[in-house]
């Protein structure tokens, strides 16, 4: 700004110089350097990066308009604004100098600045990368000890049905495990319980409390002798007579399901009394977890 009001000082005292003298005195240099000094004050450049080469272009200059105003000779005027067109053109070439290398200044910085911003981005999703991992890693552990945790309790899960049904003396089919109420655990020809065969239903009742995905089958049979109805009666009242009372110690009516065969399917001869014995029985059918038990007609 300093600048500029300098340079319209020098202007003014030219035209002021012009004004006051009969015949102005100028040359072409002086007119070209005037008019090269306006072009530098307007270049907002060379007031940021010549201050100094511009203000000796401004004093340079002055002499020049001094001498015309003086009407020194045209040779004197024109020496001295040869000196200040060059002084004005040497301003203009350090600040477009200085300019240049202040954007390439800035470039660099700007440069620095983008590769720093893509390795602190590098480095966040690196640290994001590594805490996913972690985070991947400890949901992965706690899983597998989870499963470990499963595992162990469905193994002594399974350890401790494998116990109980061995006490009860169950087999293991296709069908699920089937635990016999033989002949000998009802009263003679009829469909009472004695203790012996409540005691072992009271077992096959804890079992399923403790495996609610399982449900029963009761399935009663006899032997050939007598007719065919009575046979199915007394297999029928046998099998009601275990539901029942497998439902009174606690077990949903919901998961046991009852089918008399009478004297279809025996599992021994009924030419002999012990033939005979073995074909009146109650076969309870504990399913495997999770699945239905499949119909006798499907078992091959």
């Amino acid at each position: 700004m300093k600048n500029r009001k300098s340079a319209v000082s020098i202007l003014a005292a030219a035209v002021l110089a012009a004004a006051c003298a009969s015949a102005p005195v100028t040359t072409p240099t002086l007119d070209q350097a005037r008019s090269d000094f306006v072009s530098a004050n307007n270049n907002p450049q060379v007031s940021t990066y010549a201050p100094m080469e511009f203000k000796q272009a401004s004093e340079a200059l002055d002499q020049a308009n001094q001498a015309a105003a003086r009407r020194e000779s045209l040779s004197d005027v024109d020496r001295l604004a040869y000196v200040a067109k060059q002084r004005i053109a040497t301003a203009q070439e350090v600040a477009k100098a200085k300019a240049a290398e202040a954007n390439i200044a800035d470039a660099s910085r700007q440069r620095d600045q983008v590769r720093l911003e893509a390795r602190t981005a590098e480095a966040d999703r690196a640290k994001r990368d590594a805490e996913a991992a972690q985070a991947a890693a400890q949901q992965a552990q706690a899983q597998a000890q989870a499963t470990m945790q499963q595992n162990a309790a469905l193994t002594e899960r399974a350890a401790q049905l494998e116990s109980l049904l061995n006490d009860i003396q169950a087999v293991k089919t296709e069908r699920g495990y089937v635990v016999t109420i033989g002949d000998v655990l009802f009263a003679t020809d009829q469909a009472t319980l004695n203790p012996n065969g409540t005691s072992t239903l009271r077992k096959l009742a804890d079992v399923m409390s403790q495996n609610p995905n399982r449900t029963v089958l009761v399935e009663g049979f006899t032997d050939s002798t007598g007719s065919a109805s009575h046979n199915q009666d007394l297999s029928q009242r046998r099998a009601e007579a275990v539901a029942t009372a497998l439902g009174q110690m606690g077990v949903a009516r919901d998961r046991i399901s009852m089918k008399a065969y009478g004297q279809a399917f025996p599992v021994a001869s009924n030419d002999n009394a012990s033939g005979r014995q073995q074909n009146r029985r109650v076969e309870i059918v504990l399913s495997n977890e999770g699945a239905q038990i499949p119909p006798r007609a499907a078992m091959r």
